[in-house]
């Protein structure tokens, strides 16, 4: 498996001090293993659907702070395609998905919030309380990670599965595309901040639990969706 998103994504993921095994965790969850085989229950997958339309919804919102906290043209023009993005296609598969389902998009709109409140107000509170780096790093995760599953399991899915629709939004170009666009946004966003060694600036190491603490909210976004509706 290759991709590119970027060098702070990179040290983010993997470096040291980085999210290691909550990351690993993240990637291969159950929940995503079950997509990858199809042996994921529907009503755990609808579940999931509905919940992760309502976090869209509070995710494009933060990266519209984003828009808000950017000091470059390079980093207006990035957050507000990747809000574009949010909005305009990856919510656009949730409503398709569901109205196969029977569920309309109002009734999406309107879902009751779970356990992904706290990741939600997480990434925004990052972003209201720090800087666009703050952010960056919060809001990193869901984007980075959604493309790495996707592009893994765009290669290993079972024949068959009937989460192909799901696995394809992410496995396809458009979307490798935002994560390696952001991922070189975010690149820049450090460079111009922080320096040529990032990772020796005494800020880092918030970045860095920023960018693990969001990973682990991912895991539990995961174990919510795979236990199904209450």
């Amino acid at each position: 498996m290759s991709f590119d998103y970027g060098n702070s994504f990179a040290l983010w993921r993997e470096g040291a001090g980085g999210a290691g095994g909550a990351w690993h965790d993240y990637t291969h969850h159950a929940f995503v293993e079950g997509l990858r085989d199809g042996s994921l229950p529907r009503e755990s997958f609808l579940h999931y659907l509905k919940q992760d339309y309502v976090f869209l919804v509070h995710f494009s919102r933060a990266w519209s702070l984003a828009v808000v906290k950017s000091e470059t043209l390079e980093e207006l023009r990035a957050c507000a395609a990747t809000v574009n993005a949010l909005v305009n296609f990856e919510m656009g598969l949730h409503v398709k998905t569901c109205a196969a389902e029977g569920i309309t998009e109002a009734e999406l709109f309107a879902a009751e919030e779970f356990e992904n409140m706290a990741y939600t107000r997480y990434v925004i509170d990052a972003g209201m309380q720090g800087d666009y780096l703050d952010l960056m790093a919060a809001l990193a995760p869901c984007v980075m990670g959604y493309g790495e599953i996707g592009l893994r399991l765009g290669r290993e899915a079972v024949p068959g599965t009937p989460y192909q629709d799901w696995i394809d939004t992410y496995a396809r170009e458009e979307f490798q595309q935002v994560c390696a666009e952001a991922g070189a946004m975010i690149d820049n966003a450090v460079r111009r901040r922080l320096g040529d060694d990032p990772a020796a600036s005494p800020r880092w190491a918030v970045l860095q639990q920023r960018f693990t603490t969001a990973t682990e909210l991912e895991i539990g976004f995961w174990s919510m969706g795979l236990r199904g509706p209450k």
